[in-house]
């Protein structure tokens, strides 16, 4: 599942988040960590960079690199949760309660 890291993603985990620089400018998907469960709290994606998929390749690099090391997914954050009902393939790093919430 580590292929699905993408190159140019990095994880601050000194500002717990997930960062993405394009055309200067950061979208970010900022999270709680609490092995072995990622809470995601939120996903912004600045305006100039709105409708170029940007907060969706945030999303699968952020499932592949819980997925590598083994965390189960809090999707507190509405876009995450609605992207986890639109791929519920990936339900199974979703915690039970959160499963059950987003009925996947």
């Amino acid at each position: 599942m580590t292929d699905d890291l993408d190159p140019d993603i990095r994880d601050n985990a000194e500002l717990k988040r997930y960062e993405l620089t394009v055309d200067g400018e950061m979208a970010v998907v900022t999270y709680n960590l609490s092995p072995p469960n990622l809470m995601i709290t939120e996903t912004l994606v600045p305006v100039p960079l709105e409708g170029k998929g940007l907060a969706s390749r945030l999303a699968r690099h952020v499932l592949a690199d819980a997925k590598a090391r083994g965390l189960v997914l809090l999707p507190v954050c509405p876009f995450f949760s609605a992207y986890l009902k639109k791929h519920p393939e990936h339900a199974e790093q979703v915690h039970p309660t959160y499963r059950g919430i987003l009925g996947i």
